[in-house]
């Protein structure tokens, strides 16, 4: 990544987390809160891939969640960039970050290892113990509450089978360990759809 070398000064990284704190607090967020931010960023930080650039991604990739919506990632993106900017960030950096950002809507192959690395932690939570993989899997029914019980599992049901059909959920080689638990995972959420 191009901006590892330029410095990023820690103040940065802490004025993004006060910044983006209030959003990941609001109340209709079950899972897409601060908790799920940390354990990003603990994913990354525990594979020692950890890098500032991927710390301000993953403090913006949520910033912005309505589940009513299919532009979290867009928006996210933009205001996070607009905070960006009024921060003095260079261009460069903005640009970067952006494109971390979007590679989350897990529509497309990451276009870098930095892409690969932030998506991989992003789902994470697929390769979760069966109990923290069941404890995500009620939090996103609570964020989709207002979705019918039918519309829910017929939805649900195709995002968790469009992963399982998936060569590899998991690109990086400091996540591919979460493949078989993640696999487990998401054939069970399915079967009990």
């Amino acid at each position: 990544m191009m901006n590892d070398a330029a410095p990023i000064d820690a103040t940065l990284l802490a004025r993004a987390e006060a910044f983006a704190l209030p959003h990941y607090a609001e109340a209709h967020r079950a899972y897409h809160d601060a908790e799920h931010v940390r354990a990003v960023l603990h994913a990354l930080e525990s594979r020692r891939v950890l890098t500032p650039v991927l710390t301000l991604a993953v403090w913006g990739h949520d910033l912005i969640y309505d589940p009513r919506k299919h532009d979290n990632e867009q928006q996210s993106a933009g205001v996070f960039d607009g905070w960006l900017a009024e921060q003095g960030a260079p261009a460069d950096l903005r640009a970067e970050i952006h494109a971390l950002i979007l590679a989350t809507r897990h529509a497309a192959p990451a276009a870098t290892r930095a892409e690969a690395l932030l998506i991989d932690a992003d789902l994470s939570i697929l390769g979760a113990t069966a109990e923290a993989f069941a404890a995500y899997d009620a939090a996103i029914r609570r964020e989709y509450r207002h979705v019918p019980g039918l519309l829910y599992r017929m939805g649900r049901k195709k995002i968790l089978r469009g992963f399982l059909e998936r060569e590899q959920i998991f690109t990086t080689p400091e996540f591919a360990g979460l493949e078989a638990q993640a696999r487990v995972n998401l054939a069970g959420a399915i079967a009990k759809l």
